[in-house]
């Protein structure tokens, strides 16, 4: 469509909307007038830098660490040397607090957590005393627990966690 006025003519594509060109108008007017130095930019998406990093990338199936943006996300961490839910509990939270340690954080900048357990009803109390023990009081995440069959028989508990870098 063409818009006509007396002193300017404006050209808009069918991608142009009204509003846009006319907001386009009055920046230039305002810069024109010296009342800004420069145009803003207030039409324009600021631009952030992304950045992820894998860490741990030995395992066909995916990552152990992923880092995007100073945001920390570990692989589900599981533990069957034991076949008891406190001794897993204890070495699962050990294998977290080592991947934390690789990604430069620890748990006191924990975000969430999720924990499966194969039997909610017979280790939910053990693995939470575990967990209490572990936690840091004062920077306590968001978390979820809930039952789920696991991977394999002797498994008991899985976590996974994220955690800010900063």
């Amino acid at each position: 469509y063409l818009y006509t006025r007396k002193a300017n003519s404006y050209l808009c594509s069918y991608r142009t909307s009204l509003p846009t060109m006319l907001a386009n108008k009055i920046i230039t007017t305002i810069s024109r007038t010296k009342i800004l130095s420069s145009p803003p930019h207030i039409l324009t998406k600021s631009r952030t830098m992304v950045t992820t990093q894998r860490i741990g990338t030995d395992d066909p199936r995916m990552s152990r660490i992923v880092i995007h943006n100073n945001i920390v996300y570990i692989s589900g961490q599981t533990d069957g040397t034991t076949s008891d839910i406190k001794n897993q509990t204890a070495n699962v939270l050990k294998k977290v607090d080592d991947l934390l340690a690789q990604a430069n954080t620890d748990k006191s900048k924990l975000l969430t957590a999720s924990i499966w357990l194969k039997d909610i009803s017979r280790d939910f109390k053990e693995m939470n005393d575990v967990w209490n023990g572990w936690i840091d009081p004062n920077n306590k995440p968001v978390r979820a627990t809930v039952e789920a069959n696991m991977a394999r028989e002797q498994l008991l508990i899985e976590v996974q966690v994220t955690a800010a870098t900063e």
